[in-house]
């Protein structure tokens, strides 16, 4: 649905990303991550039409972006990160407004206005002035202007910004609804929110492509190369449960930490791939009381952090 081949892109003589490619499959929910600066917004307003890349190609459904703009832009819905609303106007009338800009036939435009009203969860609010609305009704009226003319594509660039975290969740559960039915490409800063609802993620970092994997491989693959973490519960001396543990075969290090209830936390790596069960089997024989047990497994966050501390090669 979305293929990227080489685009580069400069600021006068900085560049804002460079040769990169990437394709979208139709019916995937892509993450796009990066730290601030590395070109999220640059590629996403290539994608949408708003910039001309300075070199490479990108297409939409077949679509060149700078050839075929128009076409490109009538298969894209676009949620800026500053959502572009009239406040003085109501919700129908601004979702009606939408329509007639990209080109929806008179006969479709009640038809699309009510189908984004009841997806976005607006139908008690399609008569009240947007203005009056909160952030986080505003949030899904430009959810909602973004899928009105029912486009092939979805654009979201930090959908859920300044948001409360009931409203987050309320957008993360629209996005979610809304991915069984459109290719998406959301860019967020909140990488809980990219596991829980992107099939794949894409990272790129200083305008380069660093990581294209689902979120469990990218944590399965980077964390492979750091080790194994496994984390423990245990009851009994803190120095004496650091000595007996480190001298298990196969433990790399040891962490000991208080948990509180008199118990303590303990964080073993190791360069096993699972050693679970001696753990606990060699915890239990020397006496300590085993609270908990479990493999610890890098977060999104964690493989974020990794890729984009390093300095560009």
């Amino acid at each position: 649905m979305i293929e990227v081949q080489g685009l580069t892109r400069f600021y006068a003589d900085r560049p804002a990303i460079q040769d990169l490619s990437f394709s979208v499959p139709r019916g995937q929910v892509l993450g796009f991550l990066g730290p601030n600066g590395a070109g999220k917004s640059t590629t996403m307003r290539i994608l949408t039409g708003y910039l001309a890349p300075g070199s490479g190609t990108a297409t939409v459904a077949g679509f060149d972006v700078v050839d075929h703009s128009l076409e490109v832009r009538r298969r894209i819905g676009y949620l800026p990160e500053t959502t572009p609303l009239y406040k003085e106007m109501r919700v129908a009338s601004f979702l009606d407004m939408m329509c007639r800009l990209r080109g929806v036939a008179a006969s479709r435009r009640r038809a699309r206005v009510d189908s984004a009203i009841e997806a976005c969860g607006l139908a008690d609010r399609r008569h009240e002035v947007i203005g009056r609305l909160s952030r986080g009704l505003r949030q899904r009226v430009g959810l909602a202007q973004a899928i009105v003319h029912d486009p092939e594509v979805l654009i979201l660039d930090e959908p859920t910004a300044g948001l409360d975290p009931a409203q987050t969740r309320e957008t993360r559960e629209l996005i979610t609804a809304l991915g069984r039915e459109h290719t998406i490409v959301l860019s967020s800063h909140i990488l809980p929110e990219v596991s829980a609802t992107c099939d794949r993620v894409l990272i790129i970092n200083h305008g380069r492509l660093v990581a294209d994997d689902t979120p469990a491989n990218l944590a399965r693959n980077i964390g492979g190369g750091q080790g194994a973490e496994i984390e423990m519960v245990l009851q009994g001396s803190g120095a004496e449960i650091e000595s007996r543990v480190s001298a298990i075969p196969g433990v790399d290090s040891v962490a000991v930490s208080p948990a509180g209830d008199g118990s303590w936390r303990v964080v073993v790596k190791t360069s096993k791939a699972d050693m679970r069960d001696e753990l606990a089997r060699a915890v239990v024989e020397a006496g300590f009381g085993l609270r908990e047990l479990q493999a610890r497994t890098l977060s999104l966050e964690d493989v974020f952090v990794h890729l984009t501390t390093e300095e560009p090669a």
